[in-house]
């Protein structure tokens, strides 16, 4: 197999990023094959298959997260993988993870495993989320200002 040169990943993953950072389901989906494995470790929904699948996860994270931007911390490259730990901010004017944002600030640590396609795009988006950092900023009592 040949491997996909490092500025293609870093390309495809930093546009889907920013479609993420921008709350654009279109966007992001474009980054993505038709067939697309997208896995969130711990979900309730186990790994989603295809992009209508992928869609309703996004259309529903983006109700309960907005993103101002992801900014990768490292990155490492396999023939055809990538891993990568990025820092996620933004606000959660919603209820993620059943939990009142009351649009509160947060900031916290994602690794992302995206397998890739001989195109370029991602093929399969496997996700782990820092969901203790999440839980103790959201548990936090709100200021208000």
């Amino acid at each position: 197999m040949n491997a996909i040169p490092k500025e293609q990943f870093d390309r495809m993953i930093d546009r889907h990023f920013r479609f993420e950072a921008e709350n654009d389901v279109n966007g992001v989906l474009s980054t993505m094959v038709d067939d697309v494995e997208h896995d969130v470790v711990g979900s309730p929904t186990g790994p989603l298959r295809g992009q209508q699948a992928a869609r309703g996860f996004y259309d529903a994270l983006f109700a309960d997260l907005s993103g101002e931007s992801v900014t990768t911390l490292r990155r490492h490259y396999g023939p055809d993988f990538v891993v990568d730990e990025s820092l996620w901010e933004g606000t959660a004017p919603g209820t993620p993870f059943g939990i009142s944002g009351d649009g509160r600030r947060l900031a916290f640590r994602l690794l992302h495993v995206f397998d890739m396609a001989p195109d370029g795009k991602i093929k399969r988006e496997n996700v782990w989320i820092d969901l203790a950092s999440i839980l103790q900023q959201l548990q936090a009592p709100a200021v208000i200002a």
